[in-house]
């Protein structure tokens, strides 16, 4: 078993090493010896199909064009300039007005240097971005070391671009939050789902299986050689029913639509009310089933032509063995995995593929483990009310959770009907009755009688009823920002102690005036938070920004987004960054979910012909197009001719760095004059 589990970690590494890099371009670099004790530095790219890469320009309002900057090593001179090899295509771009020159497939550059001793270094630092004919990436950057003569330290002679790990710190490129939400958040969703996965297991939809599963095994003749391969099967078959069909969804409609369209999908499935309602009564149901109401089960035909398949022999019977466990399964696996799939299908188009895998991996370690061993479900307590009671605790956090896509769809219409103290009533009243429950204070239709309370339900009620105490203070305007990401936000809140009206610190945008005296567009519905003044419309706010003679700072946000919101109420909400964004930025924050029709003189139309007529996606086309991202939050300082003053910054919950970050940015719009 050790070794099977061995052999799998490089393949399941090589999986998620694929899905994040796969698209992005690779570099590699040689030295050429010239005469004497002159070299040739030599730097490739290969550049995946079907994007392209933008020569070094410099374009000044245009694309990002591509930078490499040498830092020559002791007794290393550098001579002239950096030189392009590889001759650009080069034609009149009509999006920026302007020719410029790209590369596809391969692009070399040189640098000419000279050694005044035995042995160096020289550090290449390069920043680049990929497009196709639709949309661009994140611009990306890596730094190369280059032994100088080559062979001088081994392994330098061909350098190649350093992992994701060994990259600059995020306080210097922070990175693009993809779906969400940046590396950091990908691992969070990864672990939850791996976390939910071993939940499932509990249920008791899923529970009784585990002796169906033995039994199958035990019955199956053949070598233990061969008992291994069907049990290893078994488990690949169970990761491969749940994580294919998730993933042919989104190659689909990406290789059928492209990036754009697939985003759209994603985006439309996270923000637009149809789905969140949906979502919310599908918890809702699902809540009502897991309090005994009644059972949700998939057809009896499926499940029993699907059962009766897993007597035949060979890989077709584990199949179908398999299909069985997912079949009978949903009622309890359904609502987790429609969470953990919401959660991940904010922008990043792998992620839904990721979390998936995860969550599937960890279900189905212990079916196989039990396919290996059957032995151990001798090991295992016998099923019974302890299950139930399983069942009904989920209910209370399916109620929870299905709270969240109802508030979003509220926030992105602007419908007022779920305000912030609202959402807390319902799930302080939730968490209270859940409290109440392991205490055995409440009982349902199918619980068995408890005659005494085990120490394990009374630490879950301690916990549970710490949390609502936790919840209570948040009903008179506290932060609660361990759980911001969640909640609706604080302008929403009708009371805030110690204020008669709807709190200023907690997000209500005090209104100031636009250049032509007007109160900004969309201030009506839309606001900062922390009484931040600001824009929604970035054509307002850069003629302020002209005006005033300050940069801009531009929040790629949205109603739904998470990690917005913690960012928000864990980093906006220090002193410093508060004190740097309302004294020396002007802020604008684009919302790419809001749903608001604009006027048709406002109106957009794509390179495609599609017209984009509401403000959040007119919001996510621009920033799709201009800075290549689609996922929020996104941040971008801005100066004069708007040009970026520093590389953009993504979800990042560190203050220093978020504060070296609009430092940076005001040091280096003083230097623009």
């Amino acid at each position: 078993m050790y070794k099977l589990i061995r052999s799998l970690l490089p393949v399941i590494a090589a999986l998620f090493a694929a899905t994040a890099g796969a698209q992005n371009a690779d570099w590699k670099s040689t030295v050429e010896p010239l005469e004497g004790d002159t070299y040739r530095i030599v730097l490739e790219a290969s550049i995946p199909a079907p994007y392209h890469m933008y020569d070094m320009g410099p374009y000044e309002g245009g694309p990002n064009a591509t930078a490499i900057v040498f830092t020559p090593g002791e007794g290393v001179t550098l001579e002239g300039g950096v030189e392009q090899l590889t001759t650009p295509d080069r034609h009149y771009d009509k999006t920026f007005e302007m020719e410029i020159g790209t590369f596809a497939g391969k692009a070399r550059f040189a640098q000419r240097v000279k050694l005044s001793v035995p042995e160096s270094s020289v550090k290449a630092q390069i920043e680049w971005m990929l497009c196709d004919d639709t949309s661009c990436m994140p611009p990306d950057d890596t730094e190369l070391t280059i032994a100088i003569p080559a062979g001088a330290a081994p392994g330098n002679t061909a350098a190649t671009a350093p992992a994701e790990s060994e990259k600059a710190p995020a306080a210097e490129v922070a990175p693009v939050q993809k779906d969400v939400a940046g590396g950091g958040s990908l691992w969070a969703l990864i672990i939850e789902a791996i976390l939910w996965g071993f939940a499932a297991l509990l249920t008791p939809c899923v529970f009784p299986m585990v002796p169906m599963t033995v039994s199958f095994f035990m019955k199956s003749a053949g070598s233990p050689a061969m008992g291994r391969i069907r049990a290893g099967a078994y488990g690949f078959f169970i990761v491969a029913l749940y994580t294919l069909p998730i993933a042919a969804i989104i190659l689909i409609t990406r290789t059928l639509g492209g990036d754009t369209v697939t985003a759209d999908i994603f985006n439309w499935l996270a923000t637009h009310w149809l789905p969140n309602v949906l979502f919310f009564l599908v918890f809702m149901v699902f809540a009502a089933s897991f309090f005994g109401a009644f059972e949700i089960t998939m057809p009896s035909w499926m499940v029993n032509k699907s059962d009766s398949k897993a007597d035949s022999k060979g890989l077709a019977g584990i199949f179908f063995m398999a299909l069985t466990l997912v079949l009978v399964s949903f009622s309890c696996t359904g609502p987790i995995v429609g969470s953990v799939l919401i959660k991940s299908t904010a922008g990043e188009f792998w992620t839904p593929i990721i979390t998936m895998l995860a969550f599937s991996l960890a279900f189905a370690l212990p079916f196989t483990l039990f396919a290996f061993f059957p032995a151990m479900l001798k090991k295992l307590p016998k099923s019974g009310g302890w299950l139930n009671s399983v069942k009904v605790v989920l209910g209370f956090i399916e109620v929870a959770l299905g709270m969240k896509f109802l508030s979003v769809a509220d926030q992105t219409y602007h419908w007022g009907l779920l305000d912030r103290e609202i959402y807390l009533a319902v799930w302080i009243v939730t968490f209270s009755l859940l409290g109440l429950y392991l205490l055995g204070k409440i009982k349902f239709a199918h619980d068995s009688d408890t005659p005494y309370l085990g120490v394990g339900r009374l630490a879950l009620a301690i916990i549970t009823f710490s949390f609502v105490v936790y919840l209570i203070p948040g009903m008179w305007g506290a932060p609660l920002k361990g759980l911001s990401g969640y909640l609706p936000p604080l302008h929403t809140q009708d009371f805030v102690i110690g204020q008669g009206a709807p709190a200023t610190t907690g997000g209500e945008t005090r209104m100031m005036l636009t250049v032509d005296g007007r109160k900004p567009k969309h201030s009506e519905f839309l606001h900062l938070p922390h009484g931040l003044e600001g824009f929604f419309d970035l054509k307002e706010a850069e003629a302020y920004a002209a005006k005033v003679g300050k940069p801009l700072f531009i929040d790629f946000t949205g109603h739904g987004c998470v990690n917005c919101r913690e960012m928000e109420a864990r980093v906006w909400s220090d002193p410093q960054v508060l004190n740097i964004l309302r004294n020396d930025y002007v802020i604008v924050a684009l919302f790419s979910d809001d749903k608001k029709v604009l006027p048709e003189d406002e109106w957009v139309t794509t390179d495609s012909g599609k017209v984009l007529k509401s403000l959040g996606k007119i919001n996510s086309h621009y920033a799709l197009k201009t800075f290549g991202v689609n996922a929020q939050p996104y941040y971008v300082l801005q100066g004069r001719g708007g040009k970026e003053l520093v590389p953009p910054r993504g979800y990042d919950l560190s203050i220093p760095g978020f504060v070296e970050f609009l430092r940076s940015g005001v040091e280096a719009y003083n230097n623009q004059q």
